[in-house]
């Protein structure tokens, strides 16, 4: 939750429905109040979501969670799936215990002493209905020695479900914190180089790079098997198969020196899979098997062995391999729309029926038994309820036909992409999978390259393995293609392989030179990955002005504007010829809003926020406030100089007055804003400058409130929270309003700690 306040009640109107009358009674909100929000969040195997980075392939991990009421208890003391509990003192001597159970059920209620004084023990019916509270004397007995049982009668007799004891008081030891990662040539083992590239891999790091560790541990041991095996997956990952292959094949090399079954199969396995991916099938196969001889790779080692016997007809060998997958991972759901393949090939129609019905058992979602399902019985009742749970979803269609395509099943795959064709559910990507992996043996349509390159690539987004080998055949097939290579381009810069996706985004713009996105994309490249600013200029603008409709790329141009220091002038004026498009996007209002505050149009920067309404990103909080009492400010400052300069005359009081409703108007923020306000946030200049602006109108001891309040908050720059960090402008307000009191010392103080700071920063960046 984002709390009650200011800013939390910002995100509940942001975030939820209107209340109703009776919430608004029962929570205390005002007439436009909207419903609280929360996250539920709950810890399942792990307490932290980027340990489920390691699911191995097929892997599935079930679990449970439970939400239930527990009316009227208050703080749960402890809980299970059937009963709720709380326990507190309520007097000297006295406690009161309450019970909530999810079901009716008879138990006996223990309440005793820690040596064995029982206070109370009694059989009770619990309900659902209502909650069971006692009030119990324990007379003798401190609250910490307390221990409360719950128990029921079973066959083999009666056993505790539920117990309590207050826990000691004691202070905990603190959890040692995270500590940034050294640089790879700070790191003194190879252990600890692996280590951390592989925790760099599973939290996703954005900005450093686990290769950079595998790597410099290569550098010192070439023959380190964890880190070659590290970086042949990571290359494959990356669509590299190729350079994948070479780190795989010494990893194996190694690991068999002494044994030819190692302990550890995951190279042998990996080496397999991008074999598999290279088109080197028969030795992909014999490692797949291969690595069989280690159970933590037996499911899929099978597996994968299954779909080779199954592309080469073997249908018989794929069966048994595909039951020996099954027996080492019974939930497998890819292999059992497999085994239910293979059975209607082999014409065990029954035996399929009844494999199919027992998976869909377990998911409801496997749509490979159900195509199966519709394949065997043509049931069209079958294949309208199929389509409705792939509802129209290019995604979905695609994720089963290229199962059956790595089985070799082309026409199955086929018919699932003409049934998509059908619903509407394409992407570009669609064609190019019918054009290169259906044999033409099976089915030749060379329109479909053609369709492929036509389609719009709106939202078009490869990302699979599968789809480098579908766009490298694309790019051989039809060579004046110009959007294969995009596409691939894209997949390569999403995996960080940026000198392949400029390469193939190069090829892309000479091919086709009037598609806008490719030089956007290419400008992109440029600048952040080869420090080529000039082209990547010249490349953003050629792709705005190939497509003057287009809000984001303008937003995105006018930022590399910025980057590269354009004047505010400038940019304003450039942003200025395309109104329709700023109003298309918060983030263009407001960095037109923030160039009017920078060249001092303070009035027409107030206008127009005032005008809209904003919508708020998580992240982005603080920036639409930010102008917003930006213009206000420096409209107050203008106001309290005119009035200033016009004495005790009327023209004088009046522009003092503007000043303080301006700045007043900075200590609360409006709705349309989008966002609320923090608690603590800092606002020394606001009350500093109303301060100001009293003591001109001779309101003294209003002056001396405003300086006072102008005072508090942190005393020296520092990070906090979401945006709200201690600002050093802020301070120097503080400063300047403690020199208003009297406190010369303390002002002193704050002034020196700033110079400290500054001085801080400048020797850092040094």
């Amino acid at each position: 939750t984002w709390g009650n306040g200011d800013f939390g009640r910002a995100w509940d109107r942001n975030l939820t429905d209107e209340a109703t009358p009776e919430e608004m009674k029962q929570w205390g909100i005002d007439r436009t109040g909207f419903r609280p929000y929360i996250e539920l969040m709950a810890g399942v195997y792990t307490e932290n979501q980027p340990d489920f980075t390691w699911l191995m392939p097929y892997e599935e991990k079930m679990f449970t969670q439970y939400f239930m009421p527990y009316r009227e208890l208050g703080v749960v003391k402890e809980a299970s799936k059937d009963l709720v509990f709380n326990i507190n003192e309520v007097g000297r001597g006295q406690v009161e215990f309450k019970v909530f159970a999810t079901s009716r059920q008879q138990v006996r209620i223990v309440l005793r002493r820690d040596e064995g004084k029982v206070f109370f023990n009694e059989e009770l019916t619990l309900s659902p209905e209502e909650v069971l509270v006692r009030t119990v004397e324990t007379s003798g007995a401190s609250f910490n020695e307390l221990t409360f049982e719950i128990q029921k009668n079973f066959v083999y007799g009666q056993r505790t479900v539920l117990s309590w004891h207050a826990e000691a008081d004691e202070i905990r030891p603190i959890p040692d914190s995270a500590e940034a990662a050294l640089l790879p040539e700070q790191i003194k083992t190879n252990e600890q180089l692996f280590l951390t590239g592989q925790h760099l891999e599973q939290y996703r790091h954005a900005t450093w790079q686990a290769t950079d560790y595998y790597e410099e541990a290569l550098r010192r041991d070439p023959n380190d098997i964890r880190c070659l095996n590290a970086l042949g997956l990571w290359y494959i990952r990356k669509g590299r198969f190729a350079k994948a292959e070479e780190y795989l094949r010494k990893a194996v090399k190694l690991s068999q020196r002494r044994n030819p079954n190692p302990y550890d199969g995951e190279p042998i396995y990996n080496l397999a899979l991008a074999l598999k991916y290279l088109g080197k099938i028969s030795e992909a196969y014999e490692l797949f098997w291969k690595a069989t001889w280690n159970k933590a790779w037996a499911d899929a080692g099978y597996f994968e062995a299954a779909k080779v016997s199954t592309m080469q007809g073997r249908y018989e060998d794929a069966l048994d391999e595909v039951n020996r997958c099954l027996n080492n991972n019974w939930h497998n759901h890819k292999a059992r729309a497999l085994k239910a393949a293979l059975l209607r090939k082999l014409e065990k129609h029954g035996d399929a029926l009844a494999l199919i019905d027992e998976s869909l058992l377990f998911d409801l979602f496997n749509y490979g038994c159900r195509f199966e399902k519709y394949l065997i019985e043509q049931d069209e009742a079958e294949l309208a309820e199929m389509k409705q749970m792939l509802r129209r979803s290019a995604q979905n269609y695609d994720e089963v036909a290229l199962d059956y395509c790595a089985a070799g099943l082309f026409d199955e795959a086929r018919s699932l992409w003409q049934i998509a064709i059908e619903e509407g559910a394409v992407t570009p990507m669609t064609y190019y999978y019918l054009a290169t992996l259906i044999p033409s043996s099976i089915f030749h349509h060379p329109s479909y390259i053609e369709k492929a390159e036509q389609f719009a690539p709106d939202y078009c987004f490869p990302n699979r393995p599968e789809d480098v080998i579908v766009l490298e055949a694309a790019k051989r097939q039809n060579p004046q293609g110009a959007r294969a290579p995009y596409y691939l381009g894209c997949l390569y810069y999403a995996a960080r392989q940026y000198d392949l996706a400029i390469e193939n985004w190069e090829l892309s713009a000479r091919l086709d030179p009037t598609f806008p996105t490719v030089w956007r994309n290419l400008a992109l490249g440029r600048f952040n990955k080869q420090n080529r600013q000039a082209e990547a200029l010249e490349y953003m603008e050629r792709a705005f002005h190939l497509d003057e409709n287009d809000e984001r790329v303008l937003m995105e141009l006018d930022q590399l504007y910025k980057r590269l220091h354009r004047p505010h002038e400038e940019r304003l004026a450039f942003l200025q010829k395309y109104p329709q498009l700023i109003e298309r996007r918060d983030d263009l209002v407001l960095e037109e809003i923030t160039l009017l505050n920078q060249v001092g149009r303070y009035q027409e920067a107030m206008q127009r926020l005032d005008a809209r309404t904003f919508h708020p990103w998580e992240g982005g909080e603080g920036k639409v406030s930010a102008q917003y009492q930006i213009c206000r400010v420096e409209l107050a400052k203008k106001a309290m100089e005119e009035g200033l300069r016009g004495s005790k005359g009327s023209k004088g009081s009046s522009g003092l007055k503007e000043a303080i409703s301006l700045l007043n108007q900075c200590l609360e923020y409006p709705h349309h804003l989008g966002e609320g306000k923090l608690y603590g946030a800092q606002e020394n200049d606001f009350y500093y400058l109303l301060g100001v602006a009293y003591e001109a109108l001779g309101q003294n001891e209003k002056a001396r409130e405003c300086w006072e309040e102008a005072t508090r908050g942190p005393q020296e720059p520092a990070a906090a929270m979401y945006y709200n960090d201690a600002k050093p402008d802020k301070i120097f307000y503080q400063g300047l309003a403690l020199r208003k009191l009297g406190r010369e010392g303390e002002a002193h103080g704050r002034f020196y700690r700033l110079i400290n700071y500054g001085k801080q920063h400048i020797f850092e960046k040094q």
